[in-house]
């Protein structure tokens, strides 16, 4: 037998946890199907700090197997996430979950593969498992993840990332893609892509850039404040960092240490993003009958090229223009 312990704990969301059982028992269903000897099967425990059942952040109470056994055999641990809307408020609970946090550092040390979802990602890094490691976590707490653990390598926009016994997944929905990864880590991948298929999971989802949305980063910069609304003004305009450093009367090094200093990247690299949000916005609303096709999308947000701007625009959002539309349009398709 596999055995998967999934600690769970209050303030989580009921459907990761149940999402995760569920891929789980379909692995079992295939394994059975396969005429797979009992000893191949995956059996779970759900277990709580205290051994009690815990209440999810809408109320629903979810009963538990027992206690979290830090020293029990197990071949994977999930760690639920916490539903957190401001994960400066996530410093107030860690305390109350040092056990856990602990558990999961004995377990990993003991060889158990540790996995969580969204920002279950928080949970491993508090316990130190993800210093030096690759890690994601969703796409909208990237920004307080890297400040919070700068000794991490977050890939923010992949849906899984996996190293030393380590695996965590994106947003709230990925918990399903990281399950069927568990499964075919523990069963392999016939029986995960047959479970995949009978729950109708996305196996090939690699990106969540697709639905991140930009945010503004508060800074107190006047420059750069200055700088952003030009940038905002001139967005079809060629772009020359010489010309919008003389506007601004300063040298273009300058510049570049500022934008750096202020939002963590470089002023090209800010005007990209800029442009391509844009671009998102008229792909999202373009009205039935409209003649703006992509090559005018391209133009209207500064690329006159258009090549260089499907390249771009699936560097920063993982799909293309056309399925970017096709999976985001407000219009009746």
């Amino acid at each position: 037998m596999k055995d998967v312990r999934v600690w769970v704990f209050d303030g989580i969301l009921a459907s990761s946890v149940a999402g995760v059982i569920d891929v789980l028992t379909t692995a079992n269903l295939v394994l059975g199907r396969q005429g797979a000897p009992a000893g191949q099967r995956l059996r779970w425990r759900i277990e709580s700090v205290d051994g009690r059942a815990v209440t999810t952040v809408s109320g629903q109470v979810i009963a538990v197997d027992g206690a979290i056994a830090a020293r029990a055999r197990a071949d994977v641990v999930v760690a639920a996430a916490p539903f957190v809307g401001d994960m400066t408020d996530f410093s107030v609970r860690d305390r109350r979950l040092e056990p856990l946090l602990a558990g999961l550092r004995q377990q990993h040390g003991r060889g158990a593969i540790i996995a969580s979802y969204c920002t279950g990602s928080f949970l491993l890094a508090e316990a130190g498992l993800l210093d030096g490691r690759i890690a994601t976590t969703h796409w909208a707490k990237a920004r307080a993840f890297r400040e919070r653990y700068p000794a991490v390598e977050l890939r923010a926009h992949e849906i899984i990332t996996e190293q030393d016994r380590i695996v965590c997944s994106g947003a709230v929905t990925t918990a399903l893609n990281l399950a069927l990864r568990l499964v075919e880590i523990l069963a392999g991948g016939a029986v995960a892509t047959e479970a995949a298929r009978l729950l109708l999971v996305d196996m090939n989802r690699v990106s969540q850039a697709s639905y991140a949305v930009a945010d503004d980063v508060a800074h107190d910069d006047e420059l750069v404040t200055r700088a952003q609304r030009w940038m905002q003004r001139h967005l079809r305009d060629s772009f020359h960092l010489g010309d919008l450093a003389a506007h601004l009367g300063v040298s273009e090094r300058t510049l570049n240490r500022r934008f750096k200093a202020a939002l963590g990247e470089a002023p090209l690299h800010h005007l990209q993003k800029l442009r391509i949000q844009v671009a998102r916005k008229l792909l999202e609303t373009r009205r039935v009958g409209s003649r703006l096709g992509i090559d005018d999308v391209s133009a209207r947000v500064g690329y006159g090229d258009v090549s260089t701007f499907r390249q771009l625009f699936k560097r920063e959002t993982g799909v293309s223009p056309r399925e970017y539309e096709r999976r985001f349009s407000t219009r009746p398709h």
